[in-house]
């Protein structure tokens, strides 16, 4: 073959095997199989080596960065530390607990704000190979008590804060007669432990410990009742010191990468984050608690190269008023979950953000989807293992053709029957019915038996909930995540909505994720929550959207019939909320999550929303919420006033609503 031919067909294959290599992201789904390999072999290596407790982890690494005396290991606004002197506290608060009588392989209770004792008290746990049960600090009474009670710990390690403090004395008297010791971390206790020698606990405390030995009790946000605990083993957090996260620029030290994380560390996302970075070697900056005022001033001082987000958070920070600074940090990749597709651009475009990590998983970990979209500059990224452009925003996961195939008959999309909520079954045969996963529909994970998921602490009930059988033949266990999902024919999966959530209007299922995200689209709207309501006299449930404006928006007429007529451009008629409940400001859960179920549970009462005897001039006076509605849909215009537009919702109209439908009732 003449020598310009055979170079032409070089040229030709190598590009033919570029188009295919970008097409199907072959190199990226192999460096995800060959992530997953490697962290099973290193797994197989400390079973043998009799190192299973992450403490070796974070000692391996600990030693290893110490000879880089400016090398940080923690920053905070209370106090910065090196690896060495980590390293040290660590063992000191390891020797401490030992004194406490914290015994191995048993819990202890965390009760404890983002900070650097709160790392300490984690790994010193590990050291002694003990582990934490990470409480809400925001819990009391009852709900406190039962997390408590469900972890089976016998101490519990307390906040020095006020507030927290007196959560616990208002339960004292329970705690002691469940023999719990209480350990406050105030200042006296403190100094004492400041005050060991930073003696390292033997081998043999830690010697054989199982696989299935929690390195945390993590527990379940609790919105739909109480808390759920998951019991995270040491073989899942052996993951996250694999170098996974070196995909989305977050590099190791010396000279690393710098992590800011303001999301509660008791919670799945914040805690992950934070003892990843202890692992591998990332500086730690913690946030005490999110602050929309401080975010950008922390990110700043600490010199956060990258951050931690959860739910609206970075709906919230775009939010805050325009400013010249927006864009003076040195941050280039957020990772987080529940980035909503109408903040997505607008944030980094605003904030000047590279990359987005955002991956889906759940406290329980059945399924795990990551998504690593990058900025549409080409230099930016190589061999496609991160993805660029807005092709990719707003999706939660992707897999390139490998992982399709492996995962072809793992992740699958079950029918729902919306209203049981429970998966469609056949009436004659009794199987389910598996839909395309471009369709979509419930996410459930093929298991070979439910052992595959750790299942919930001390929850045997719980736990078999998650399953269901016999779906698509005899003998089948499919784990049922509760999440809707679709994933298109290019590997992109986007999220639906939560079973929970989604309702039926007008003989329709009504996606609130999908309502929420046009909402959020239109120019005044900062935030909006998406929920069913029952009517009186009206089957099913209408479609209402809490709504709270952005800086400078007022609620006029013109605002109510602009957001009607976009609502109606890109909506389905069914999909138009029928409600409004303008809040004056953002309501989150303690993870910056969307809280839907006091909205849920209040409705269109005007009792439960505006108060006994009490109405919508009421609420605006005293600055409360307030109900709007669009009559005409239902077919109750008013005369006086015009029909076609969102209007006050008064108490007069729910007697109206309930009159009419009483009426109705006795014609039948």
């Amino acid at each position: 073959m003449p020598l310009v031919t055979a170079a032409a067909a070089a040229a030709g294959a190598t590009a033919a095997a570029a188009y295919l290599n970008a097409k199907f992201h072959i190199t990226k789904d192999i460096n995800s199989v060959k992530i997953f390999k490697e962290n099973e072999e290193t797994l197989a290596q400390m079973i043998k080596t009799d190192r299973m407790s992450l403490f070796y982890r974070f000692e391996d690494t600990a030693k290893r960065l110490a000879s880089y005396p400016n090398e940080l290991c923690i920053w905070s606004r209370e106090g910065s530390y090196t690896w060495s002197a980590a390293y040290d506290q660590v063992l000191r608060y390891a020797q401490f607990f030992l004194s406490q009588g914290i015994k191995p392989r048993e819990l202890s209770s965390f009760y404890l704000t983002n900070s650097a004792e709160f790392i300490f008290s984690l790994l010193g746990l590990w050291a002694i190979a003990s582990a934490p049960a990470m409480l809400n600090h925001h819990l009391g009474g009852d709900a406190l008590m039962h997390c408590i009670k469900l972890s089976g710990a016998k101490s519990i390690i307390v906040d020095w804060e006020p507030e927290v403090q007196a959560r616990i004395e208002e339960v004292r008297d329970e705690l002691e007669a469940l023999g719990v010791k209480i350990i406050v971390l105030d200042a006296a206790t403190k100094a004492h432990i400041n005050s060991l020698e930073p003696i390292r606990p033997p081998d043999s405390l830690r010697s054989k410990l199982p696989t299935t030995f929690p390195f945390a009790l993590i527990y379940t946000s609790g919105s739909t009742g109480q808390p759920k605990a998951v019991a995270f083993h040491t073989t899942r957090g052996h993951f996250l010191a694999s170098p996974r996260a070196n995909n989305f620029g977050i590099v190791p030290g010396p000279n690393g990468s710098r992590y800011y994380d303001c999301m509660p560390m008791y919670h799945g996302t914040g805690g992950t984050v934070a003892i990843t970075c202890m692992l591998t070697g990332v500086t730690l900056c913690i946030g005490k608690r999110y602050s929309t005022s401080r975010f950008w001033h922390d990110i700043r001082d600490s010199g956060s190269t990258a951050f931690v987000y959860v739910g609206e958070t970075a709906r919230y920070l775009l939010s805050a008023p325009p400013s010249p600074r927006d864009k003076d940090h040195k941050v280039t990749v957020m990772f987080g979950n529940g980035l909503r597709p109408d903040v997505w651009k607008r944030f980094q475009e605003r904030f000047g953000i590279d990359t987005v990590a955002e991956f889906f998983n759940s406290t329980e970990g059945m399924l795990v989807l990551l998504n690593v979209c990058r900025g549409e500059t080409p230099a930016l990224y190589s061999s496609m293992t991160n993805l660029a452009g807005p092709f990719f925003q707003a999706c939660v996961g992707h897999h390139g053709a490998i992982l399709r195939w492996k995962y072809r008959d793992y992740y699958v999309a079950g029918e729902i029957d919306h209203d049981t909520g429970e998966l469609y079954r056949d009436p004659k045969t009794g199987f389910g019915r598996r839909k395309t996963l471009d369709e979509g529909g419930e996410i459930i994970v093929q298991v070979d038996s439910p052992e595959a998921f750790p299942g919930y602490w001390n929850n045997p009930e719980a736990t078999d909930k998650k399953f269901t059988r016999n779906l698509f033949r005899k003998g089948d266990i499919w784990y049922r995540t509760g999440d809707a999902l679709r994933r298109d024919n290019d590997g992109r999966w986007f999220f639906l909505d939560r079973l929970g959530d989604t309702f039926r209007w007008k003989s329709e299922n009504v996606a609130t994720a999908e309502v929420a995200q046009v909402l959020g689209q239109f120019e005044g709207v900062a935030e909006a929550i998406v929920y069913g309501v029952e009517i009186p006299g009206h089957d099913g449930r209408a479609g209402c959207a809490a709504i709270h404006l952005g800086a400078g928006m007022q609620p006029t007429a013109a605002f109510f019939d602009g957001l009607l007529a976009h609502a109606q451009k890109h909506l389905p008629k069914y999909a138009v909320p029928v409600f409004l409940r303008l809040q004056p400001g953002a309501r989150p859960m303690h993870n910056n999550k969307q809280n839907k179920t006091p909205l849920k549970r209040e409705g269109i009462d005007p009792t439960l929303v505006y108060g006994e005897d009490k109405d919508v001039e009421d609420a605006r006076e005293a600055g409360n919420d307030m109900l709007y509605w669009w009559p005409a849909i239902l077919g109750h215009p008013n005369p006086e006033i015009d029909g076609e537009g969102y209007v006050l919702y008064k108490r007069c109209d729910w007697d109206q609503l309930k009159s009419r439908a009483a009426g109705v009732k006795s014609l039948l």
